[in-house]
């Protein structure tokens, strides 16, 4: 039955969060997935955050065994997945214990009262059931028993109990579609195709979804239940899809590949979170991709060393455990002065640490992680879409520099989805790669370290004629490429190396938001600009002078960043980690930056870093900066779980 006392929310909001979560096997990242595919069709701008557990099945019903997906998507800019959800979907009594500190005062829970039976409250380590005392006295509820009106809707089609639950994700979905004025047909489109092989199975899940979709009708004529319409937020014209990180990264790297037109290797070992992408680049075979799945990380980026060597585009992606085990090779590839694109999707550390849950903490192992002066770019992905474009910036800057280059992401960022406007391949800029055809040196010498003016020795391919040189990971001779061990020429190469990074050429550093000068300057990377953005559009609102800086460039650091941090009376670092970044910035440039740091597998909360912000306007001595965000409640993955 209903509870509500009043509507959760006004009847066209600005942008509504909204958590499904559930049991692992009850489908709660597909549900989220169609609702965010509807949230898109209706023009929405959206942000999700899917959280799951790292075992392959925990046990049912458990508190360590809750799947959730937070969606927040709205009528206007959405850049981050929301603070606090406005409705909370739990369909198990650990999903409720573990989302429910969440959820704002006044928002909506809606619950599968069937599933509130002894042996799942007991798994939840409830002694009384929340459903019946004052557990949600400060929230509006909505009381059904899925599992039995699933079944029900399923009937006709002939299924056991256990198959027709498996369709109650539907249902809810149906609610949720109701709820939010969406159209069902596309889910119906996609549940034929994904059953095309199993018509029964197609037919069972789209009666679940409808009848879904028909409570909430029945539910709107009884009084409690209100459906809200989200206005489509104004975009500009043009052709747009869902894209999530490994989704963007995966395109960037082909896109960058066809415009340096050079065939891609993709060398890769599975490892969460960074295993989509080889499963994205599987199917892009048509664009001169080849992809090769190793026995293990070392044998995959040499691989891609390989294929490097041999004309390819070689690339290889990990986490930071298999980030760990290939250091050698990206010492071999650094050595060898040979293009290659390390894709480092971080989570939570050391070791095997949090494998599904997010963290920025490589950025150390990216910048100077490995033996000997081994320097080598590094680039920063800050959201989804910005993916793409940084995979083909790793892309050119590995060719036109004959380098290794590393480009971080995250967790967050590689599971979580945003709406995406394709681009027009015409705008790109094409760089077709070089290689040597001809010996380079007097009288047809040879000349395989000769250096460009960029500081980059030429590509050969193996077989070219007349152009047999030696290549290895032991020093070689200044232009020659001997085997050479004497100390000037170590110290000559060692320099060589280290200016050709150092001379990259990036874009010099804007301000995101705000002015160049002022009282504060909040500096992030990553994943944390979606907040942060937030935060600092905030504080100017309320009259506050603070400036938001995001790097993309981690590794050489943009030319004009010192004086631009320069201008700033202070200067604050958040990022997900103690304060990797933070060193770095006080390293290069001298400065005072402080950090505020959090490395609770969460990402920040807008109001983490509002509430950081303010105490450098509080008047408080000694209260601004220095600070560690705590875990929350609030958040995914829960502190309960």
């Amino acid at each position: 039955m209903a509870t509500l006392a009043k509507p959760p929310l006004s009847e066209k909001p600005e942008a509504v969060v909204v958590r499904f979560a559930g049991d692992s096997g009850d489908g709660m990242q597909l549900t989220g997935g169609q609702f965010t595919l509807s949230s898109a069709l209706s023009g929405n701008d959206f942000a999700t955050f899917p959280d799951f557990p790292a075992e392959i099945r925990a046990p049912q019903g458990t508190l360590f065994g809750v799947s959730a997906f937070q969606i927040n998507f709205g009528a206007t800019d959405i850049d981050t997945a929301g603070d606090a959800p406005d409705v909370l979907v739990a369909m198990n009594p650990a999903a409720l214990k573990t989302n429910l500190p969440a959820l704002k005062p006044g928002g909506l829970v809606i619950v599968d009262e069937g599933e509130f039976g002894k042996r799942n409250l007991d798994k939840a380590k409830y002694d009384t059931n929340p459903l019946d005392d004052d557990t949600l006295a400060k929230y509006d509820v909505l009381r059904l028993d899925i599992s039995a009106r699933t079944i029900e809707a399923v009937k006709p089609y002939g299924l056991g109990n256990k198959d027709a639950l498996r369709s109650k994700n539907m249902w809810t979905l149906g609610l949720a579609l109701w709820m939010f004025d969406r159209d069902r047909t596309p889910i119906h489109d996609w549940l034929k195709a994904k059953f095309k092989g199993k018509p029964e199975i197609a037919a069972a899940n789209i009666a679940a979804l409808d009848a879904g979709h028909a409570y909430g009708e029945t539910a709107e004529l009884a009084g409690p239940l209100r459906q809200v319409h989200v206005d489509p937020v104004p975009t500009a014209p043009g052709l747009y899809r869902t894209l999530t990180g490994a989704e963007g990264i995966a395109l960037g790297l082909v896109a960058g590949c066809r415009l340096l037109r050079l065939p891609m290797f993709f060398g890769g070992y599975p490892i969460t979170p960074a295993s989509a992408i080889l499963h994205h680049l599987v199917r892009m075979k048509e664009f001169n991709v080849t992809t090769f799945q190793a026995e293990d990380e070392i044998a995959a980026i040499c691989a891609a060393i390989g294929a490097s060597y041999a004309g390819s585009l070689g690339i290889t992606s990990s986490s930071g455990p298999g980030i760990a085990l290939k250091t050698e090779a990206i010492g071999l590839g650094i050595m060898t002065e040979l293009p290659l694109v390390i894709v480092n999707s971080q989570r939570g550390g050391p070791s095997t640490g949090l494998p599904t849950k997010t963290e920025q903490s490589d950025l150390y192992q990216a910048v100077y992680g490995r033996n000997g002066d081994a320097p080598m770019p590094v680039i920063a992905a800050r959201s989804p879409a910005d993916a793409f474009d940084c995979a083909i910036e790793a892309c050119r800057i590995a060719v036109q520099y004959m380098t290794p280059v590393m480009l971080l992401t995250d967790g967050y960022i590689a599971n979580a989805a945003e709406p995406w406007r394709v681009p027009d391949p015409e705008a790109f800029e094409r760089m077709p790669a070089e290689f040597l055809e001809e010996a380079n040196g007097p009288d047809g010498q040879l000349l395989p370290f000769k250096r460009d003016a960029k500081g980059a020795r030429p590509w050969i391919k193996p077989g070219t004629p007349g152009l047999m040189h030696r290549i290895g990971g032991i020093e070689k001779a200044v232009d020659t490429g001997h085997i050479d061990y004497s100390p000037a020429n170590h110290q000559a190469m060692t320099d060589a190396r280290k200016n050709k990074i150092e001379g990259i050429r990036v874009r010099d550093q804007q301000v995101s938001v705000g002015t160049k000068g002022g009282k504060l300057a909040v500096v992030g990377w990553g994943s944390t600009y979606g907040p942060i953005h937030q935060a600092v559009t905030r504080a100017r609102r309320g009259g506050l002078d603070a400036s938001h800086i995001h790097l993309r460039h981690i590794w050489p650091l943009p030319a004009n960043l010192g004086e631009l941090l320069g201008s700033y009376d202070k200067v604050l670092v958040p990022e997900m980690n103690t304060g990797q970044l933070k060193t770095l910035l006080r390293d290069q440039y001298l400065i005072d930056a402080q950090p505020l740091t959090k490395t609770s597998g969460q990402p920040f909360q807008i109001a983490e870093l509002e509430a950081a912000i303010a105490t450098y306007f509080d008047g408080v001595p000694g209260n601004a900066g220095g600070n560690i965000v705590p875990p929350n409640d609030q958040q995914l993955p829960s502190t309960e779980s």
